[in-house]
């Protein structure tokens, strides 16, 4: 009964737009909060060919105590959103079983309260690891350590630790009533830094893919640094023995001196491998006439996949991460498009990838992700991946862009 009269009071309280109906959840600035929430076609009167729903809920117990999170099934596939990280996602599943996602020893969706960023000497950002995509920026990302001020910056920034302050679900009135779940993320903190995230995924009932179209604006009257990367990971049931990752890029480079041993089979994956750690490679993608590229992972058949489509000029830098420790140590890969690679920030400085924002400004970044589910689809996939290399190969570069061997 209360579900139902939250449906009802969100119904009539919402204004009606001529193209679109809108929910707020959540809005800090009015002290709004919705507790438990869903909506489904037939609630609103929609008659379509793939009925779809969306549910809003809060977990309880442990760490993942007070944690929101908002499930999207759009009739062929469910999307988990996380308002109180990030608004991260944690997973997608079709016919009840998980396609993108993985498999990490944080069993439960962390509340970023028990989250210490600068423990570990910042590494704590580990201790809530676990999404499929996780937003790491906006203020700096990138591998810890102690910037040229001597500040420590903590492993890929504040961003999945932050609540949504505004939490939106937005329907399309007219088919084929594309569901958007927008989210507001601040970094806000007084002499540093006021960056203001407006997030979306889009979704349309009945389709295999999703999008992803966020908006950075520096709120603040002075210029500052920005970076983020688009951490994608990808485990079982893709990520396998003989898995092959297909990327449109120019150059490829190792990351350190021990991923310059997996540049010769840096497309391939090993089944789960102790002692194997993490290998990551720095990619220089290229687009097409949209400045559009594409990565594609795949399994071993060839059959089931999962492509990456984001805008290399928003997005210059894609880091590809292959972590096949073993299952229980966290057997996944990242596809990773960002606009700095994993270095810490005064590394990439030099190489020019820490861009700045002016007062006032707004950047955006474009992406979509598609499950691929039939030979047929990956084949396209990879094809589409081909066409955009033009027939040429990617460049190797046996050295790291950046000299670690002598960084504590």
């Amino acid at each position: 009964m209360k579900i139902k009269n939250a449906i009802i009071t969100l119904l009539l309280s919402t204004p009606m737009y001529a193209n679109a109906a809108e929910y707020v959840l959540t809005d800090s600035s009015t002290n709004t909060y919705v507790n438990r929430w869903e909506l489904s076609s037939s609630n609103v009167g929609f008659v379509t060919d793939k009925p779809f729903s969306i549910k809003k809920e809060r977990l309880y117990g442990g760490k993942q105590d007070g944690v929101d999170i908002i499930t999207v099934n759009n009739g062929v596939m469910e999307i988990t959103l996380i308002p109180t990280r990030g608004m991260g996602i944690f997973d997608v599943r079709k016919d009840g079983q998980r396609v993108l996602g993985w498999d990490s020893p944080v069993k439960e969706i962390v509340n970023p309260s028990y989250i210490d960023l600068e423990s570990r000497n910042g590494l704590g950002w580990l201790d809530g690891f676990n999404e499929m995509l996780v937003r790491c920026g906006y203020e700096w990302t990138g591998h810890p350590g102690v910037d040229d001020n001597g500040q420590l910056l903590s492993l890929h920034g504040r961003i999945q630790n932050t609540p949504a302050s505004q939490v939106k679900v937005i329907i399309d009135d007219t088919p084929p009533h594309t569901i958007t779940i927008e989210g507001t993320v601040a970094e806000n903190t007084f002499k540093k830094a006021e960056l203001v995230t407006k997030t979306s995924l889009s979704v349309t009932p009945g389709e295999s893919s999703f999008s992803i179209n966020d908006t950075l604006t520096n709120q603040s009257d002075y210029e500052d640094e920005y970076q983020i990367i688009y951490h994608s990971n990808f485990g079982k049931p893709i990520l396998e023995k003989g898995a092959k990752v297909h990327a449109a890029a120019a150059e490829i480079s190792p990351f350190n001196q021990y991923a310059e041993q997996g540049l010769d089979n840096w497309q391939t994956y090993l089944g789960p491998t102790k002692d194997y750690d993490e290998m990551v490679f720095n990619l220089k993608p290229i687009g097409d006439k949209n400045n559009n590229s594409l990565t594609v992972l795949h399994n071993q058949s060839g059959n089931l996949g999962v492509s990456v489509q984001y805008n290399v000029t928003q997005l210059p830098a894609l880091t590809l991460w292959k972590n096949t420790d073993t299952t229980q140590q966290g057997y996944v890969t990242g596809i990773e498009p960002g606009t700095s690679y994993a270095y810490n920030t005064k590394f990439q400085r030099p190489l020019g990838l820490v861009p700045t924002i002016a007062p006032g400004e707004s950047k955006q970044f474009d992406l979509t992700y598609t499950v691929l589910t039939s030979r047929s689809e990956v084949n396209n996939a990879i094809n589409t991946v081909n066409k955009l290399m033009k027939g040429k190969k990617i460049e190797i570069k046996k050295q790291p862009l950046v000299d670690l061997s002598n960084i504590q």
